[in-house]
């Protein structure tokens, strides 16, 4: 059943929200060669707490740390390792938080120095799909017009749409109602009403949409081995409309980037 949230409720959904995008926004001042993804996991967890909340993540369906650290091939749910990032690779980092009872849910892939231009070119796209996708969530629509818009803009491109793993509905639990596919078909599914909020979240590959799961029960890589790239926001319909509790700026102030993408996005 879909939890409808108050204007009170989202206000404190966006206070989890942004202690995720300022986790965010202190990992990509890190991300580098050398750097081990444990290490990165550490701070993550010790921000994180020091914001008076707890990590989303850590110990949810028995997962062992504060992020989702999954590198070049790994879709989601890459578990932290001593292993050190390596010049050219990605890495996607999802976050998680939890304060007055509400979750945070955020998502953001970095480049580590100097990437190859194909896959410069998968992170651009699956990030300017996710807003894609932000556009349709809105009253009156439904959750297949979402998946859809996703879907088109991507494949498009030539890409791969993960279908096994999806976006969800975002609150006193961290996966809700409804599931929010990114991939599907126009005036499907269940309607957005005032008050929902979903983590809408692309998970798109270089090359085909299948993948497989590893056998320590996390870890899911594409079929083929090629990159795949991953971008999440929380976002809640207020007056109608889809606003952005999470937001990457924090990402894009440490990394030197200058974009108005999501100012659609705020009220």
């Amino acid at each position: 059943m879909i939890q409808i949230k108050t204007k009170e409720e989202i206000e404190l959904m966006r206070e989890s929200a942004l202690i995720v995008s300022k986790t965010l926004g202190l990992l990509a001042k890190e991300v580098k060669p050398g750097v081990s993804t444990l290490y990165l996991d550490k701070l993550a967890e010790d921000f994180i707490r020091s914001e008076g909340a707890i990590p989303g993540f850590l110990g949810l369906y028995d997962f062992p740390n504060t992020l989702c650290m999954s590198p070049n091939s790994q879709v989601v749910h890459g578990i932290p390792n001593k292993e050190p990032l390596k010049e050219g690779d990605i890495i996607s980092i999802d976050c998680g938080a939890k304060k007055n009872g509400f979750y945070g849910d955020h998502a953001y892939t970095f480049a580590v120095g100097e990437i190859a231009a194909e896959t410069k070119k998968l992170l651009d796209v699956t990030r300017k799909s996710l807003y894609v996708g932000i556009r349709e969530f809105k009253a009156g629509n439904r959750v297949g017009d979402v998946g859809y818009a996703i879907q088109k803009f991507t494949e498009e491109h030539g890409y791969g749409v993960v279908r096994e793993l999806v976006g969800h509905g975002l609150g006193r639990k961290m996966h809700e109602d409804p599931e929010m596919p990114n991939y599907g078909k126009r005036g499907r599914g269940k309607k957005f009403v005032e008050g929902m909020v979903v983590a809408i979240e692309p998970m798109t590959n270089l090359g085909t949409h299948k993948i497989r799961q590893h056998s320590d029960g996390w870890t899911i890589t594409t079929l083929d081995n090629k990159p795949s790239a991953h971008f999440e926001h929380d976002v809640a319909i207020v007056n109608g409309k889809p606003e952005l509790l999470s937001t990457f700026k924090y990402v894009h102030e440490a990394l030197g980037i200058v974009t108005d993408e999501e100012d659609e996005f705020r009220q």
